[in-house]
């Protein structure tokens, strides 16, 4: 992967339980025979770590989920035999558990790793919104250009669909209320702006066939997307 996109490209997942960690090698001295080692001694698997290290955790602040929450977690940098490389491994403890974080951003702070491993299901929700509310998945075309051109179109209806919902001055009702969330979803957003298109303003955006067309606001995405 680095060598098509480049050093500058990182990863953050989640450990396996019995991934085998290696401590930093020691420095090589110039006398010593042989090349220099490329990994130190064995601390153990994630899991062993993981028992070794509770009592060492501290509190941190981190949001998730849309709250500030306290976590316990415990971070450390070790080599990973199976990336070739240094990485920073951050042990979350929850109330019965514990998961081992890890990426290849050594300069990422442990509340940056949290939170940003907490934020995948936001990335998996978008996915269902290009492919289920806007249509991505339900394209008939077979030509790879067509492919292409329909893709994004849905992401840019994503988009200006997100941006709307930025610029509300309040939040959306939803549909299906939850208790003690103020979270709104991708179809609250797409009814206000179907109830927005029957307002008789609406033609300043999407003008009636016949006229012109040079300031309308599509007219300029559909330009973009070109």
């Amino acid at each position: 992967m680095r060598k098509t996109i480049g050093e500058h490209c990182h990863i953050l997942s989640r450990l396996r339980v019995n991934s085998s960690l290696f401590d930093a090698p020691e420095k090589h001295c110039e006398s010593q025979r042989g090349r220099p080692k490329k990994y130190g001694y064995k601390l153990g698997s994630a899991k062993t770590l993981a028992e070794q290290f509770i009592n060492l955790t501290t509190t941190y602040s981190v949001s998730l989920y849309g709250k500030q929450r306290d976590v316990l977690a415990y971070d450390r940098i070790v080599m990973l035999k199976t990336l070739k490389c240094a990485v920073r491994v951050v042990w979350v403890y929850r109330k019965s558990n514990w998961v081992a974080l890890f990426t290849t951003d050594l300069d990422l702070s442990v509340e940056q790793i949290i939170e940003y491993y907490g934020a995948r299901w936001k990335i998996e929700s978008g996915f269902k919104e290009i492919k289920q509310e806007i249509g991505s998945a339900k394209s008939q075309t077979r030509n790879p250009h067509a492919v292409t051109n329909h893709l994004n179109f849905c992401m840019m209806a994503t988009t200006v669909t997100w941006v709307y919902a930025d610029h509300l001055d309040h939040t959306p009702q939803r549909c299906y209320a939850v208790n003690n969330r103020q979270h709104f979803a991708f179809s609250d957003v797409r009814k206000l702006i179907t109830k927005a298109a029957l307002d008789k303003d609406f033609v300043t955006l999407c003008p009636k066939p016949g006229k012109p067309i040079h300031n309308s606001f599509i007219s300029a995405l559909l330009r973009m997307v070109a």
